[in-house]
């Protein structure tokens, strides 16, 4: 191959979809060419429109806050809440970038299937795993919002990671950067050192999903299909609820959230189109 038409091809990959590596755009805007292809902006840099803001609410979030036109999730918050969309989305494409803090841990969640308040699962004499807490929550519902604890949200996730420095990325596969968290792999590691910006395409349509990363896809899954399914399973086997909801999908109308791990982390250039639905 021709060193004119290698460096065609990598110009074709990295605009392929905006946001893109060779995009000289500025951040958080969408050029005309974007707006008729049907892209829509889902953060301005400056505001909180479009997403459901929880630093008014009763008690207030101190989970997120808006920095150097990112969305930023906060360490450690007494609320540990993911930030959600206002509106739902079936099928789409969705592109963002994010970079983490050292050792960090976050994601993006689609098909949200519920979301609920579990209580620190230090309850019972520290005999219960997280898994169990998530469980009991389903039976002990918490309808006030708490003024402090998790509000663990139920969805496929699309996982975010410092994988040279995180235990959990350290330790599987399924939990590093891009992979389709507990259910698939991802085919390589192209994340970019700790610090830096990453670029993210997510393509759900139907029940197949694409992750990519920094022009490169990692996973190409249906979100149905058994080897995928057999991850969450294990893992969920002391609470059959959050399985369920999973593998049947009741709702596919669904807002998207920014996960907050517990840890610091940046998110900017957050677009999407819908798709045609099959």
């Amino acid at each position: 191959m021709s060193r004119s038409l290698s460096l065609l091809l990598l110009y074709a990959a990295n605009t392929a979809w905006p946001g893109g590596a060779a995009d000289p755009q500025l951040p958080n805007t969408l050029t005309h060419e974007e707006t008729l292809a049907g892209w829509v902006l889902l953060f301005d840099g400056r505001t909180m429109n479009g997403w459901d803001d929880p630093r008014p609410k009763t008690p207030p979030g101190d989970g997120w806050s808006i920095e150097d036109g990112c969305l930023k999730a906060h360490a450690n918050p007494r609320i540990t809440e993911d930030l959600f969309t206002q509106e739902t989305f079936r099928d789409f494409e969705l592109v963002f970038d994010w970079r983490i803090s050292p050792g960090g841990n976050s994601g993006v969640k689609y098909r949200i299937q519920d979301h609920l308040f579990v209580a620190p699962h230090e309850r019972n004499g520290g005999n219960e795993t997280f898994e169990q807490s998530v469980e009991r929550s389903f039976r002990e519902r918490v309808r006030e919002r708490p003024g402090k604890g998790q509000d663990y949200v139920i969805g496929f996730e699309y996982q975010i990671t410092d994988d040279t420095s995180n235990g959990d990325a350290k330790g599987n596969r399924k939990h590093t950067a891009g992979a389709l968290y507990d259910m698939v792999a991802p085919s390589a590691q192209p994340a970019r050192p700790v610090g830096e910006f990453n670029h993210v395409r997510i393509l759900v349509r139907g029940n197949h999903v694409e992750h990519w990363l920094n022009g490169v896809k990692l996973v190409d899954s249906a979100l149905d299909a058994p080897e995928a399914l057999q991850g969450i399973q294990k893992r969920w086997t002391v609470a059959p609820h959050v399985y369920k909801l999973l593998a049947t999908q009741p709702n596919k109308d669904c807002p998207i959230s920014l996960q907050n791990h517990g840890n610091e982390a940046w998110f900017r250039n957050i677009k999407i189109r819908r798709l045609a639905s099959n």
